[in-house]
Parts: structure tokens; sequence; C-alpha cells
């Protein structure tokens, strides 16, 4: 897989930063190092991004288990025991699931370190393994630090409520948030990224739509390079004490603005709130010394 498809390029070059972005794409290999592999295995969360082949819809859906229900089991592979909830909308299409593009993204919060690994999914019996076909790591920029979880005992997930557009407590919860996951897709794959600022970065301009910023980052728009070449997108919000999450699906487009700024506008389709759907709780965030102050 070449490491940047049109999309990436002419965002790119718009923002001037290509010569940046061949260096910095360096870091994106096939191999899982022993150094990554470590990682993923000290993780209780995985958030995993793709298009459901049916609906077409795109999803960000969070994986959880004990430290090791993720692990390398190859220099190129994955394997994840357990999957999504069962009412998770992208479970259909990871049930008997071959050669089914993903992106996962793993975050810890206590390091503010994160780790991507894209490739082609196929079910086992005891959940999926991944193919890698891309596998890097970011920079600690716009991750809050939280120090500590618990995994909250006898926390089950509640009927899921499905909406078409916002309610105003789906709004406040999400001009709350400090953190999302952004899943997009690509002629020839999918990913997962992260997404991080002081709360009211991300706002609700109306029932049905968002909008953010797209802050400096590493200069390779893998994300916004998906969505010039195809719009849709899933976007996962979660409450770090609550388990409660928040899952959309819609499309976005990008507006650049003289000032070289860019900014997101996300138009949803579907929305489904699952409270207490996670049994992790994490400790009071240390919001990132490089975040911004939103703007008002």
């Amino acid at each position: 897989m070449e490491t940047y498809h049109a999309g990436s390029r002419a965002v790119q070059d718009r923002a001037g930063v290509r010569h940046i972005a061949d260096h910095v794409g360096q870091i994106i290999g096939q191999g899982i190092k022993p150094v990554a592999a470590a990682f993923l295995e000290l993780q209780p969360l995985l958030v995993l991004g793709a298009a459901d082949p049916t609906t077409g819809k795109v999803w960000a859906s969070p994986l959880t288990g004990p430290p090791g229900f993720v692990r390398a089991t190859g220099p190129h592979q994955i394997s994840v025991t357990g999957g999504p909830r069962p009412a998770d909308p992208l479970t259909p299409a990871l049930t008997d699931a071959r050669d089914l593009p993903v992106g996962t993204i793993a975050l810890d919060p206590r390091t503010r370190r994160r780790m991507r690994v894209d490739g082609q999914l196929r079910a086992t019996a005891r959940g999926f393994a991944i193919e890698a076909e891309r596998v890097f790591s970011n920079c600690p920029k716009y991750i809050q630090r939280r120090e500590s979880y618990e995994t909250v005992a006898g926390r089950e997930p509640a009927p899921a409520r499905h909406g078409s557009e916002l309610t105003p407590a789906q709004a406040e919860f999400i001009a709350a948030a400090d953190t999302f996951f952004l899943a997009t897709v690509h002629e020839h794959g999918a990913d997962a990224s992260h997404r991080g600022g002081n709360p009211g970065f991300v706002q609700a301009s109306s029932p049905r739509e968002l909008t953010w910023p797209d802050y400096a980052g590493n200069a390779m728009f893998l994300s916004l390079g998906n969505l010039l070449a195809d719009p849709r997108a899933g976007l996962l919000f979660l409450d770090w004490d609550t388990g409660t999450t928040l899952q959309l699906t819609g499309e976005a487009r990008t507006e650049f603005g003289q000032d070289g700024e860019r900014r997101v506008r996300f138009t949803l389709t579907e929305v489904v709130e699952t409270p207490t759907a996670l049994p992790l709780c994490w400790s009071a965030p240390e919001y990132s010394p490089a975040n911004p102050t939103p703007a008002r």
C-alpha cells in the first residue's frame, strides 16, 4: 500500500507540507516491532473503525478487555479476544468477516501514547485477527493524561438509544468532551484516529451538525485525505467516568480558511447512545499543554 493516496496528497499540497509529510511518513511500516507489541498487550481499550459492507455506514466502535485481550500474534498480525458488544452498530459487519478493511487505534491516557494498526480483518473462533498493512505511532499531542483506571464490576451496557439527530443532552455531552475518535475510509482501506482538545473544541452547531478545528499535527493528513476522497465518517465519544458511549455516522468535509486554518463540518445521519457501555472508569484528566483555547 502506498504511504499516501491522492486525497492526502491534495491536502498536503494545499497546506504546503508535502516535504514534511514525506519525512514523517517514514514512521509508517508494516511490521509490529517488539516495543509496539508490548504496548498493545497493556491496553484495556481498542477503537476500531470500518464501513459496514451492507449499509455503507462508517462507524467507530470501542472494544474493551483485560490487558492482553489485544496482542501481536506475529510480526504482521494482531489478534483480539472478544469483540464489540452485541448491540454495537459494527457487530454485524464483523461476524464471519473476511478481508474487511479496518483501522484501529490503541490510546493509553496514562502515558499519552497511541498506536495505529490498519489492515484486513477476519473473524476467528475467539474474536478476530487483523493482518497489518500499516503500523505506526503518533506523538502525544492533544492527548489528555489520565493516570489510572479501574474496571467496574457488574457494569453492563444499558439498551442503546437510536436517533437521526442529537438530543440537547447529547449536544451537551459533546460540548463537554476533550477527546473523540474518528473513523474514515478510502478506496483500499480504513483508518481510526484520535482528536483531542479542551472541552468545547467540538460544537454541535445544530441537532444534525458538528464542527471542530483541525489542529496542527503531523502533516500526513491521513484522515482529511480520506474525507476528501470519501466523505463518510464515524465518530465515537465516550464518558471516561461512566462508560457511556455516543457513536455517530454521517459525512464530513473540511473547510479551509484564508488564514490557513482548517475546520471540519460533520453532518450526521444516525446516532447511537449506549449508557454504561464500557466497564472502564478513568481518573480525571490533565489536559495536554498543546491544547489551544477553543474559540468562542
